[in-house]
């Protein structure tokens, strides 16, 4: 979003706040928090990033097993102490999530400044379990000037919990960039990929197995796996019990560029997620010219809406991998001529492309001149 929406403003400036967990006692929390603010004060500085921003890097020391609330406060304790006892110096501010970025936000943001917040968190259930935390939450809603959700999945818990500010929760999305063309298009759905955790939530293990069985009709067949994650260990495991130890490669947890660059590289993306918000790998995947093979887990039937046989294949969230292998050979047996990437690119081009998404943000931050010549600030954690 920072490198969206960053060039088209005088001045941008992100405060990253990031949770740094650990297991610690109440005296070795005291201790800690006690030395991290004499350091913060001190060693604090601001560095380049993208779209020309600088950034503040702002970690929070939490001990293990708070909860959302407590972490909220935390949050902005610390960004109190990064800044000095200043308030944010910028007409406009955006927060990364409502609990705690919006929370921290609203805190040492100027009194003339705007505050807007964007959610996209999946796990709004766990952040909203206590009281407290939801009339934080409440009161993130009632004093914000505007507040996004990514997608339906993320609009329609807040209306269950906050039925009173269903005028107030819009929609934004995330902004993925199409600048770069696939050297060839896809010929054959040969080489897999999967971008995201090595979790549960994001149906990894289906994958392997329905991979296993589409892979025993075509030897040619490879998987990558891109990212980290605690089933790590077990899909390891698992690959050398198949005996795909050649065919299936993990990559770790990889930067950004490098996950697009692996994308342009291989024929299909398969994310068979449990559940997601928006589900930018999906998107990002398209705009590098790849097939999908998604399951419809909230925001994909969002975003693909419309193109969904021109994007690839959308299949159902089962606890069966036979609904992937079903989707890839129903993808496979009508690729190419069944499919349009070309067109499903262009389509969401129109709506999430960085120039889309910055003009959206640039309406709703400066509408009193549509204009981007402003300064704002962006907070959050990661």
């Amino acid at each position: 979003m920072v490198d969206a929406t960053a060039p088209g403003c005088d001045r941008a400036t992100v405060y990253h706040c990031d949770a740094w967990v650990a297991k610690l006692s109440n005296h070795q929390d005291t201790l800690v928090g006690r030395a991290h603010q004499e350091l913060l004060r001190q060693t604090l500085r601001p560095t380049p990033t993208v779209g020309g921003a600088e950034l503040f890097y702002v970690p929070v020391p939490i001990p293990r097993g708070r909860w959302h609330a407590e972490i909220a406060h935390r949050y902005a304790a610390t960004l109190g102490t990064a800044l000095g006892g200043r308030r944010i110096d910028a007409p406009v501010v955006h927060a990364h999530v409502g609990l705690p970025g919006g929370w921290a936000a609203l805190h040492h943001a100027r009194p003339d400044a705007r505050v807007y917040v964007t959610e996209h968190a999946t796990f709004l259930d766990s952040v909203l379990d206590t009281d407290e935390a939801r009339k934080m939450y409440d009161e993130v809603l009632t004093r914000c000037a505007g507040f996004f959700a990514v997608g339906e999945a993320v609009r329609a818990p807040l209306l269950e919990v906050f039925p009173h500010h269903k005028d107030k929760i819009e929609f934004i999305a995330n902004p993925t960039s199409f600048d770069v063309d696939r050297p060839e298009p896809v010929t054959a759905l040969r080489r897999w990929l999967y971008v995201g955790g090595l979790i549960e939530r994001k149906g990894v293990e289906l994958l392997l197995e329905a991979f296993a069985t589409c892979r025993a009709d075509d030897p040619s067949l490879t998987l990558t796996m891109v990212g980290a994650g605690e089933l790590l260990a077990r899909l390891t495991a698992r690959v050398a019990e198949l005996g795909l130890t050649e065919a299936v490669t993990f990559t770790g947890a990889v930067s950004p560029d490098v996950a697009l660059r692996l994308m342009k590289e291989h024929d299909l993306l398969v994310h068979p997620s449990r559940m997601e918000t928006f589900g930018v790998t999906v998107v990002e995947a398209l705009a590098a010219g790849t097939p999908v093979l998604v399951t419809r887990c909230g925001g994909p039937e969002e975003t693909l809406a419309g193109i969904e046989e021109a994007a690839g294949e959308l299949i159902d969230v089962t606890d069966e991998p036979e609904t992937i292998v079903a989707g890839y050979r129903r993808l496979r047996d009508r690729f190419p001529w069944g499919t349009d990437v070309d067109r499903a690119r262009r389509h969401l081009a129109a709506r999430y492309s960085y120039q889309a998404v910055a003009e959206a943000h640039h309406r709703i931050w400066f509408p009193e001149s549509h204009t981007t010549t402003s300064t704002p600030a962006v907070v959050g954690p990661e």
